[in-house]
């Protein structure tokens, strides 16, 4: 046990000052010695989660020995034997996972403190200096010895302040992927409403007098989470910042840098190479409405505040259902005032300079740079030029409103941040994940429901080369196509349209249809589906011919 090191952690969050640690689950011990030499306050070896053994773990405690850099070993679960095995071989402390009660805070305590104040055995090994110093170090140790419980449901917040009342109780740890799993939302780093839930344990705790820890998922979130009020702050864990480092290296040079759940490569997945045509679309999904071509200028037209007309291209005037889409112009510094909306909302800018405010974070856009925000955020967008600025937005609604919000303090946030988790989502065109979408089409997911949790739509933008195209297929939902780029040729049943310069199309709920680029030039768009998740089927390409038209009939 390292008594200085832990004086100095004490003192550190006594003056209510961060401790910096590093989340450890790797078995090189040179992860630590990195740490040490980076002068971290502290580092967690994960016993719990991943495959170290204990020699792997003795190797990474040797390493922060004589060093201000307090360890603490995350065991895999409360239990006496698990405790004692932790702090024989060194550790500074234990990180006991899924505590949810006081009861269960005492019992970790009192197996991690020698008699009469607890129940840990005396044994001649590391922490005793192998049998030669037993007084010493029993008394050092149930004097400064660190228990740290992990919050990690819904069930062990609620009872935060009777955990935190427990003598000895200095540190809380939160898990919000635990946490927002027990709350429901498995698979969630924080599910809806479990960052507010997560604050007020934080805040419940600090009212005691405790400190309270938690991983951070990115730079700015380590910032965002020290303004928040944590003290106990993981840069991250060791794995994670290598993938994370190893990923922007590889979106820097255009390439994915994405893995799949079976560590298959996308282009060897499991999943069938080649989708199979329908030779039909299904009776039930017989359209009632015809598609919309509206070209820019023919869309009615609304100021919303001083400067900033929008022009809307889908929605309730021609027919569509659940779905607004429209093109914004904003004067030289126009400014739309803070205001809320019932639904999501998707912001992409096509000209001009611009910042979006959320809540305060304010984020400077680049051109094609998308922003979603869900349903109840205030923001509020300004054009930062001496030229106008355009965007395309799109909305989960056939009957948008909004309502005017309060202004928040402003905080810059990294101009290549790409949002708070739980909350807004930012795409950098620049550095987004690109995939095959057909013959000659790549394609941006900007939304969706496995992206944002919640979310009524999804969307994202789309590239084709001179021949590019995608196949004849179609929705269960209607669907907003903007042409951005270049000119179209929309194919819907037979019928051919040219698009371009933002015209913009409605294809409802069962409309056959494709997309191709004839020209000799690249085309774009920004497309928008009025359903969660972007899904489509692929039909036989006569279906897409007036010839093959199935619903040919729909008229006679």
């Amino acid at each position: 046990m390292k008594t200085p090191a832990i004086r100095k952690l004490r003192q550190k969050l006594a003056s209510d000052q961060p401790v910096y640690g590093l989340w450890v689950t790797l078995e090189s011990a040179s992860i630590t010695e990195m740490a040490v030499a980076l002068g971290l306050d502290w580092v967690v070896i994960d016993a719990e989660h991943g495959h170290l053994d204990w020699h792997e773990i003795l190797e990474h405690v040797r390493s922060t020995v004589r060093s201000d850099t307090v360890v603490l070993i995350r065991l895999a679960e409360l239990n006496a034997g698990l405790v004692k095995r932790a702090l024989d071989i060194g550790a500074d402390g234990v990180v006991i996972p899924w505590m949810e009660t006081a009861e269960q805070m005492k019992e970790a305590i009192s197996f991690a403190q020698y008699p009469p104040h607890g129940q840990r055995g005396i044994g001649a090994e590391r922490a005793t200096c192998w049998g030669r110093c037993f007084g010493p170090s029993v008394q050092e140790a149930n004097e400064h010895v660190l228990v740290v419980p992990i919050i990690e449901s819904v069930r062990g917040g609620k009872n935060i302040e009777t955990i935190c009342r427990v003598p000895g109780v200095e540190l809380i740890f939160l898990g919000p992927a635990d946490y927002s799993s027990t709350a429901g939302y498995p698979g969630q780093w924080e599910g809806p409403g479990v960052a507010e839930q997560l604050l007020a344990i934080k805040d419940s705790a600090r009212r005691l007098g405790k400190n309270c820890g938690i991983v951070a998922t990115s730079n700015e979130n380590l910032a965002f989470r020290r303004q928040q009020g944590f003290r106990m702050l993981c840069v991250g864990i060791d794995g994670a910042l290598l993938i994370r480092s190893l990923g922007d290296s590889l979106e820097s040079l255009g390439r994915p840098a994405t893995i799949a759940p079976t560590f298959v490569p996308e282009n060897q997945s499991l999943a069938p190479a080649k989708v199979t045509p329908l030779p039909a679309p299904p009776p039930d999904m017989k359209p009632d409405r015809p598609e919309m071509m509206t070209t820019i200028g023919s869309g009615p037209k609304t100021e919303i505040d001083r400067g900033v007309i929008f022009e809307a291209t889908v929605g309730a005037h021609n027919g569509a259902r659940n779905l607004t889409t429209g093109i914004v112009t904003f004067a030289p510094h126009a400014q739309l005032k803070y205001h809320t909306h019932e639904f999501t909302e998707s912001v992409t800018l096509l000209e001009g300079e611009a910042t979006i405010d959320i809540e305060g974070r304010r984020y400077n856009l680049a051109k094609l740079d998308n922003v979603v925000i869900p349903k109840g955020l205030a923001h509020q967008v300004r054009n930062t030029g001496s030229e106008p600025a355009q965007f395309h937005v799109a909305m989960g609604s056939h009957e948008p409103n909004r309502a005017l919000a309060e202004r928040f303090f402003r905080r810059a946030m990294p101009d290549d941040s790409t949002g708070m988790p739980g909350a807004e989502r930012v795409n950098r065109f620049a550095t987004a994940k690109r995939f095959e979408a057909g013959a000659g089409a790549t394609f941006i997911d900007f939304f969706d429901r496995d992206l944002i949790n919640g979310i009524e739509m999804s969307g994202g933008y789309g590239i084709f080369k001179t021949g590019g195209r995608l196949p004849c297929h179609l929705h269960d939902f209607d669907e907003s196509i903007c042409i951005i780029q270049g000119v179209a040729t929309c194919i819907v049943e037979g019928r051919r349209y040219q698009m371009s310069g933002n015209a913009t199309a409605l294809q409802p709920r069962g409309r056959c249809h494709y997309f191709v680029n004839e020209s000799s030039a690249p085309m774009a768009m920004i497309w928008v589906y009025a359903g969660p998740v972007p899904e489509r089927l692929v039909l036989d390409e006569r279906n897409c011919t007036p010839q093959g038209n199935p619903w040919q009939r729909e008229k006679g």
